[in-house]
């Protein structure tokens, strides 16, 4: 893959990584979190796992670093595209490397944290998380409702698309997937990335749509879920019992005495998330929980 100018922003999708790593100068430093995606194959298929229909027209990248997703994205036709990235001198490399976009309104560079910014408007996020708050962002970006395309590390992807029973299931699995549709579209290796990290990665797919089941409260639903999986080895009777003080039951042993036997005597890891919803309805109306 050729490497374009980096001064005129003319055509953008073919920029290689390894020299936008060069110019930009700052390698990428692990103990940051920074690792540079600089497989061209897996860049240019990232976007492509957006679905068909996924309006482009505002995406949303986070963790830019030298740019090289960032160019793929620009490389979308009528896409406007906004990068947040906390490290302010990467966050200047890519308005000067891809100034032409910045020009012409294509390109916003957002300098800050991601956990703690105001995220701009988008239609669809496509990103190379960085892996150690990404359950927080992912958490963020869930609620909003749009298509996500995210790497994760390979194990925390692997616990996103988990069923019930499976060893991975647990409070991810449950709360991710009450919000999408979740699959993982892409292993990639360690050697796709410079420097490289200690573990496997993974493309995970998030397709927005409203779960199978109603709650009649999302932070409480949410709350209950987390509460019973710190007792994961116990029954749901005992985590319902001894979780009280995380899910906010005032009154647990009147929910133990409304459940049924059959889930009562299950495990929470064998509780899929319609089961979740229907005990966490039956916990509000008979737990009397407060807010926590």
């Amino acid at each position: 893959m050729t490497d374009s100018s980096a001064s005129t922003g003319a055509g953008y999708g073919d920029r290689d990584p390894d020299a936008l790593a060069r110019r930009a100068g700052d390698r990428a430093n692990p103990d940051r979190d920074q690792h540079f995606l600089v497989d061209d194959r897996v860049l240019d298929r990232i976007p492509a796992y957006l679905p068909d229909d996924a309006d482009t027209s505002s995406l949303l990248e986070i963790g830019g670093g030298a740019g090289a997703l960032t160019d793929r994205l620009l490389a979308i036709d009528d896409a406007t595209v906004s990068v947040v990235e906390r490290d302010g001198a990467f966050a200047e490399f890519l308005r000067e490397e891809f100034a032409a976009a910045v020009d012409e309104g294509r390109l916003d560079v957002i300098e800050g944290d991601a956990l703690d910014v105001d995220l701009p408007p988008f239609t669809a996020c496509v990103a190379n998380l960085p892996y150690g708050v990404s359950s927080e962002i992912a958490f963020r970006l869930l609620p909003e409702g749009k298509p996500l395309v995210l790497m994760f590390q390979a194990e925390f992807a692997d616990r996103m698309v988990a069923s019930a029973g499976d060893a991975e299931y647990g409070r991810l699995s449950v709360s991710a997937q009450h919000y999408a549709a979740v699959e993982i579209v892409e292993r990639v290796p360690k050697e796709a990335f410079d420097p490289q990290p200690a573990v496997e990665s993974a493309v995970v797919l998030c397709t927005p749509r409203d779960p199978e089941y109603e709650v009649g409260d999302e932070a409480f639903f949410l709350r209950f879920v987390k509460a019973l999986f710190t007792q994961r080895r116990k029954t749901v009777r005992n985590a319902i019992r001894n979780t009280g003080h995380i899910s906010g039951l005032d009154e647990p042993e009147a929910v133990v005495d409304a459940a049924e036997e059959d889930v009562l005597s299950r495990r929470p890891g064998d509780l899929d998330p319609s089961a979740f919803a229907a005990l966490a309805e039956l916990a509000r109306e008979h737990g009397s929980p407060t807010e926590v």
